[in-house]
């Protein structure tokens, strides 16, 4: 009976149970997790949360591309042509071509375009990048919130599952007891089978307790995004003080760090750029554009240029021995044709030699820079809608911040109340559960005495059961609440 009464008056005077539970966990096998450890875990592994951060690359690519506009572009080409022998006809002329050709050309261009959109775009992206940084911190804050809330249902479970525990261990004892009643004669075979139901209820109760425990350890793990390792033990402590901070100071935190708060004002920025964007194309776009490049061009019969160039020299030399004949008939000297016009070897390798360029030996073209301004004057009031659009998406960002502000305050002050409402709440508990001990040790007293039967017992122990119950609630009541009230902050308070 002693003993009864001792484990129930130090299942009060502890801790809350959750600590009790803690460093049980710390001493016994298994694997070691701590709030941050889990949270640190999730941040690695959870696909959800890694699946949103993946859009600070786009809009990293989004900043670059809008930066990369006051730039020139770039660009390199390399053609070839392959052009059949034959006669062809331009331009209404004719022209005989006994040879295949093959052409290659190149070509690095530059073209820069510039309007006054190109100097506002950037700053746009910057802001749509931010608000995605500020969504990314959200989402790592909500993912933080829920892991806690877990993490704490998961040291619920074991702390209803310790109680229930020490539930068992209190009906046993109650059961001795009516053992010990009826035989020495003051007790009835009733009591006994009515501390038999209470045991056995209880025995039933802590097995739906340490399943409660295992189910809670796979939600928990499943937020993580990892594989449940055996023996788990968590081993962060969270100790019941009640807040010390002010509402306001609180509310003010919350309006400068809350990142759905920074994520809605980045957009409005980003908006706000976008309808100064819409509007440049109102404004004149100045372009300039030059370029290097060049060509090769080669028959594939080499020696077509050869008898070409040696026609020529053979026509030249005709024309001269014809005229060379008239000078000697009249008497003048000879012109000496056949020293003057002679077609050689090395002529000829010459020919082939400057024929073979396809493909890389090219003919450089001359430079070339265009530069040009155009002004926008209609385009069916397609223009007129983009900056209307734009004006419409600017206000609805306005409203978005302004219906975030008004939630916040909202949130924050009712997670607030919350939580102090709470705070009191695992006092007057706390206070409840001492009481209820001492009402079932005082009818267990009386019971042993023969001064109440043991009906009397098992009330008192329904009600010492429920306080238990209810004060174990009450502190993971709280600390969710507290959980809750870092949320709807956007940052940890502790």
């Amino acid at each position: 009976m002693r003993i009864l009464t001792f484990a129930a008056l130090a299942l009060i005077a502890v801790a809350p149970l959750a600590q009790a539970q803690n460093t049980t966990a710390r001493s016994s096998a298994g694997s070691l997790l701590t709030l941050d450890d889990a949270i640190n875990l999730a941040r690695r592994n959870n696909p959800v949360y890694l699946s949103q951060s993946t859009n600070r690359r786009t809009a990293d690519a989004a900043v670059r591309s809008a930066r990369g506009a006051l730039l020139p572009s770039a660009d390199a080409s390399f053609g070839t042509r392959y052009q059949q022998g034959g006669q062809q006809v331009f331009n209404g002329l004719s022209f005989s071509n006994s040879s295949d050709v093959v052409q290659s050309s190149y070509g690095l261009n530059l073209n820069y375009r510039v309007n006054s959109a190109t100097f506002v775009n950037p700053k746009a992206a910057v802001a749509n990048r931010d608000a995605v940084d500020a969504d990314i911190s959200g989402s790592s804050e909500q993912l933080r919130a829920a892991v806690t809330q877990q993490y704490l249902s998961v040291l619920q479970a074991q702390a209803r599952a310790a109680l229930q525990d020490s539930l068992v261990k209190t009906a046993d004892a109650q059961l001795e007891l009516a053992k010990a009643k009826l035989a020495v004669g003051m007790g009835t075979t009733l009591d006994i089978r009515r501390a038999e139901v209470a045991l056995g209820q209880a025995q039933v109760a802590l097995l739906t307790a340490r399943n409660n425990v295992e189910v809670e350890k796979l939600r928990l793990f499943q937020q993580l995004g990892v594989t449940q390792p055996t023996d788990v033990q968590l081993t962060t402590d969270f100790p019941v003080n009640p807040p010390t901070f002010a509402l306001d100071s609180v509310l003010e935190l919350a309006r400068r760090q809350n990142p759905a708060v920074l994520a809605l004002r980045s957009r409005e920025r980003a908006a706000t750029l976008n309808v100064k964007v819409a509007r440049a194309e109102y404004t004149p776009t100045l372009s300039l554009s030059t370029g290097w490049g060049g060509n090769s061009y080669q028959y594939t019969n080499a020696e077509y240029l050869v008898e070409q160039a040696r026609g020529g020299v053979m026509g030249q030399l005709a024309s001269c021995l014809s005229q060379d004949s008239l000078r000697t008939a009249v008497g003048l000297s000879s012109a000496n044709c056949n020293s003057r016009y002679v077609f050689t070897d090395a002529q000829a390798a010459s020919i082939r030699a400057n024929n073979s360029q396809f493909p890389f030996r090219f003919q450089r073209s001359p430079l070339a820079l265009t530069a040009s301004i155009s002004m926008p004057v209609f385009d069916n009031f397609n223009r007129e809608e983009r900056v209307q659009r734009a004006s419409v998406e600017r206000e609805a960002a306005a409203y978005n911040v302004r219906a975030k502000d008004l939630a916040l305050t909202a949130d924050v002050t009712q997670a607030y109340l919350t939580v102090k409402t709470a705070a009191q709440t695992v006092a007057l508990q706390e206070q409840n559960a001492r009481k209820a001990t001492e009402e079932l040790t005082f009818a267990e007293e009386r019971y042993k005495v023969g001064a109440s039967t043991f009906l009397d017992v098992v009330t008192s122990r329904g009600t010492y059961e429920q306080a238990m119950i209810d004060r174990v609630n009450a502190i993971y009541d709280y600390h969710k609440a507290f959980a809750a009230l870092e949320n709807a902050v956007g940052r940890p308070l502790r």
